[in-house]
């Protein structure tokens, strides 16, 4: 599938003395200065009918003209498949996502994502970076996704992203009981003994995290934990940190921490995956400016957890 670009437009003289890919990212907004030098590079871009540099000044007044094909990814295959869609427009998608879902295809696992199915659900989705997928969830992490369909709306959502203008808030079960609320400001960065691990490191990025208890039962509690950032298993890192490791958790979760959470009720020693979930995500609409902001309930299997620990605490009492 190949979808063409057409941009025509005059450098208005405010934009006089920038580099060409500069003065291109202020004209076209809608487009990130990251893509359009990728057409400077590849000759789709002309300044008044010529072939243009990146670094090239611009002087005002030159006529822009952008023709560039977008080729569609064709090594993912669309693959029918549920989808929960909690909201729909033109120009992006919020899925609330089950447990036991891969979001992109990878070794070991080529089909069966939720990136196959979204491509069986809009054929567009083949022309946006990673089928508008602008981040991630672990495999066994439930909750919302967002997704951008258009190229519009994704440069808009990934720059949202990165300011930190997307507030993605979770719930968690953990072992142990932690403080009533906690700020957890420590760097991230790929674990020195365990590779295929992360872990909380001096030579890793600045990674944020807050929770709150929302609930105590006899051994465990349920937090709301929102992300400043996004790194690579953050909450599961720096909860684990804390001493306080996810319930289910089989990367992260200490034996150390267990220990205080004996003895284990039945229901949460059997958990077959991390207790989180995804659960709130508050934006600004990619094209509107409309401030957004969506839910989802706590996955079946998280609910009836929930449920068994808070039977387990009133019997205690």
């Amino acid at each position: 599938m190949t979808k063409h670009i057409r941009l025509d437009g005059v450098i208005p003289g405010s934009l006089t003395g920038l580099r060409t890919d500069q003065a291109l990212a202020r004209l076209f907004p809608q487009h990130s200065r990251a893509r359009i030098q990728q057409w400077i590079r590849a000759g789709a871009a002309t300044l008044d009918g010529a072939a243009v540099r990146a670094k090239h000044r611009v002087v005002g007044g030159e006529r822009i003209n952008i023709v560039y094909a977008i080729e569609g990814d064709a090594r993912s295959a669309a693959q029918p498949g549920p989808l929960d869609v909690l909201y729909e427009d033109s120009d992006l998608l919020v899925l609330d996502k089950p447990p036991g879902l891969v979001v992109h295809p990878g070794a070991g696992n080529r089909d069966g994502t939720l990136l196959n199915r979204l491509l069986a659900y809009d054929r567009e989705l083949r022309t946006i970076p990673r089928a508008g997928l602008v981040h991630r969830l672990d495999k066994n992490t439930s909750g919302l996704m967002l997704i951008a369909r258009s190229l519009h709306a994704h440069t808009r959502l990934v720059a949202q992203i990165k300011a930190r203008e997307v507030e993605r808030t979770y719930e968690a079960v953990v072992i142990g009981l932690p403080p009533a609320h906690a700020t957890v400001n420590a760097p991230i960065g790929r674990d020195r003994a365990r590779r295929t691990r992360m872990a909380v490191e001096d030579h890793g990025k600045r990674a944020v995290t807050h929770y709150r208890v929302v609930e105590r039962y006899r051994c465990h509690a349920r937090l709301e934990v929102v992300i400043e950032t996004g790194r690579t298993h953050q909450i599961r890192v720096h909860l684990a940190h804390c001493g306080y490791p996810i319930l289910g958790d089989s990367v992260y979760g200490k034996r150390r921490s267990h220990r205080r959470a004996t003895p284990v009720p039945n229901a949460a020693s059997e958990f077959p995956r991390q207790a989180l979930h995804a659960r709130r995500l508050s934006f600004s609409h990619p094209v509107s400016g409309r401030a957004l902001t969506i839910q989802s309930d706590l996955a079946s299997d998280m609910q009836e957890l929930v449920a068994a620990l808070r039977a387990e605490a009133a019997d205690v009492r």
